[in-house]
């Protein structure tokens, strides 16, 4: 039995009484099978590691659950997870005085050692300042006098780190297993040796993969533009990401929390690979996860088998950002099956490419439940498909569709981003004709009519982001993508074919926090003091609250969103590094306006500049 504080005990007795009154208070209480629970005697660093949005979604994260087992893996640390509370139990919180808490111990995370993000998505900034706040922190790092807690973050986020800057004392960029043990020892020889904090970030600075943003001093241009970026202390000019050189040692939780309510995606989680062999040039994550690192089918079977006793799970899905282009895919699912068939449990194949879908791979997949299949071309043409290096054809496409009609399937889901660069009216309405090629497919090929077939088109509004090939262009105006998504629906023809369209207002603002510089800090804060919180969640999202919040803070927000950049202008980020050069994006950029197609790196080195990062390896080696 765990040692209780007085006032964890207290906390807890109030805890009892407010969470009759509001929504899945399993959120709240912790306590699930397979949670760390340490003494707190044998502890000398504690770690918050927050997920800024709700437990469904964070528990569904597999990072968090790595780098929660990194942590709690090391002598004399105890990690312990935060979630942001939804709107019913933060106002039950603040009207009772309980400060946000980890769900382990219950204790105020205000007295924690180290507060780590993990961001993921740029809406969830708001939900940071939130969280800070329920701690009792002041939100801003230079108000935050002693080093304890130290407020770290990371995630694809972290790349462009510059609006969150002035609220954050450290960011990781990149994997995250090996910076963050590297740093908790730095933390612990700095609070042994009484640094002051000047002193702990000026070190940290110099552990490769960490950015300490107030040691950069940026100037600015009268036209708006960054004019200099200046490093101070020893920092460096650049900070590039960090990765696991050996991924078939690193960390992998196969004593995966149970979670006490539904979430997300309950399931084992097996990580197959990381980083992706394609170059889709609108993709910020298939350049910041290169390069290609790839686990053995062996291990991954003895992982997942592991996992599943460990949980209890009847269900494994095997995660990375293109399964169908893991070597030796067919010899993993039947690794697998050759276990789950016999005890009840279920192989699902997310991520799935059309250029790669087999018979072979389907009639794996037949022993699992037909839950339908995804698939996401991108593009309704194949001029547009080229300039994005989709690398996928028409033909590609439908034979994917054909292989799984004629397998039984009758649930195909498409999706496509409207807004790309270069994109015409002719590009918008190939999206339609090529729904209606996948419905004539399955007439032709489906073994019981019956039954029908249900084909769904979404689409989401282009964002730029930063480390892409795209990372200049700008982004069409709101009102121009709501005429492209009406120009599409009134030509989806068919019973069979549904259509869905994304809000354009949360990819407007996503636009702008994605290639913004440290002067959003303001208006993030602004925005947060209005009310803004869980900007993910139509619940509470309030376009009109943001557009007030601009013109309160004298910002334009067209000047991050819907401008072009030159190839000359200083970048908000170019302080970071995913490791691929600008050199290199911009030579795809200009691939794009020519049209012509990157082989994928199995066909040909890029030469991105992701190789330097694995010295002695092979980037998408043989596994």
């Amino acid at each position: 039995m765990r040692k209780e504080s007085d006032g964890s005990s207290a906390m807890n007795r109030t805890l009892e009484h407010i969470l009759p009154r509001v929504q899945k208070p399993a959120r709240y209480t912790g306590g699930e099978y397979n949670a760390v629970v340490k003494d707190r005697d044998q502890v000398d660093t504690r770690v918050a590691l927050c997920f800024p949005d709700t437990y469904e979604i964070g528990m569904s994260n597999l990072g968090v659950r790595i780098l929660y087992g990194v942590m709690n893996e090391m002598k004399g640390v105890w990690c312990e997870r935060v979630f942001a509370p939804w709107g019913d139990m933060e106002e039950e919180m603040r009207r009772e005085g309980i400060p946000l808490y980890g769900l382990e111990s219950g204790d105020s995370i205000a007295d924690f050692d180290i507060i780590g993000f993990s961001l993921g998505y740029e809406m969830a900034y708001t939900n940071v300042l939130n969280m800070l706040d329920l701690a009792g922190l002041p939100l801003r790092s230079a108000d935050r006098d002693e080093f304890a807690p130290l407020v770290i973050a990371g995630g694809t986020c972290a790349f462009n780190a510059e609006p969150l800057a002035p609220f954050i004392d450290i960011f990781s960029l990149g994997e995250g297993e090996d910076v963050t043990v590297e740093l908790i020892e730095l933390y612990r020889k700095a609070r042994e040796e009484c640094w002051s904090k000047e002193e702990l970030l000026a070190a940290a600075a110099q552990i490769p993969g960490l950015y300490v943003p107030s040691l950069y001093e940026v100037e600015y241009n009268e036209d708006g533009t960054v004019k200099s970026i200046t490093p101070a202390k020893g920092a460096p000019a650049t900070v590039t990401k960090r990765i696991v050189q050996d991924f078939n040692r690193s960390y992998f939780p196969t004593k995966t929390i149970v979670p006490s309510t539904e979430i997300v995606h309950d399931r084992v989680m097996l990580e197959v690979f990381r980083g992706c062999i394609r170059g889709c040039r609108f993709c910020q994550a298939g350049y910041a996860y290169r390069p290609v690192r790839a686990k053995v089918p062996a291990l991954l079977v003895q992982q997942g088998i592991e996992s599943c006793k460990n949980s209890g799970y009847q269900e494994m899905t095997l995660s990375s950002l293109s399964t169908s282009d893991y070597r030796r895919l067919l010899d993993l699912c039947d690794g697998l099956q050759e276990w789950c068939d016999p005890n009840g449990v279920s192989l699902s194949l997310p991520s799935l490419r059309a250029d790669n879908f087999s018979w072979n791979l389907m009639e794996r997949l037949q022993h699992g439940r037909k839950s339908g299949l995804t698939f996401a071309p991108e593009a309704g043409t194949q001029r547009l498909r080229d300039v994005i290096n989709k690398n996928v054809t028409e033909e590609d496409i439908l034979n994917f569709c054909r292989t799984a009609f004629a397998g039984g399937w009758s649930t195909v889901k498409l999706y496509f981003m409207l807004g790309l660069p270069t994109e015409t009216d002719e590009d918008v309405l190939g999206i339609a004709d090529l729904a209606e090629k996948v419905y004539h497919t399955w007439r032709e090929v489906t073994p019981n009519r019956s039954r029908g077939v249900k084909i769904t088109v979404s689409t989401a509004f282009f964002v730029p982001k930063p480390h892409t090939a795209f990372q200049w262009e700008a982004q069409i105006s709101r009102e121009e993508y709501e005429r492209r998504v009406r120009l599409l629906r009134d030509h989806m023809r068919g019973r069979s074919i549904s259509y869905h369209w994304h809000d354009p207002e949360t990819s407007v603002l996503e636009a702008v926090l994605a290639r913004g510089d440290r002067r959003l800090a303001d208006l993030l804060e602004t925005v947060w003091r209005k009310g803004a919180k869980f900007d993910t969640w139509d619940e509470y999202f309030n376009y009109d609250r943001w557009m007030e919040a601009f013109a309160a803070c004298g910002i334009d927000p067209a000047f991050y969103a819907n401008r072009v950049r030159d190839k000359d202008e200083l970048l908000p980020w170019s302080t970071t590094s995913v490791g691929v050069s600008s050199r290199f994006l911009w030579r795809e950029r200009e691939q794009a306006y020519r049209g012509a197609i990157t082989p994928d790196c199995r066909k040909q080195c890029t030469g991105c500049g992701a190789d330097k990062l694995y010295p002695g390896g092979v980037c998408d080696a043989e596994c």
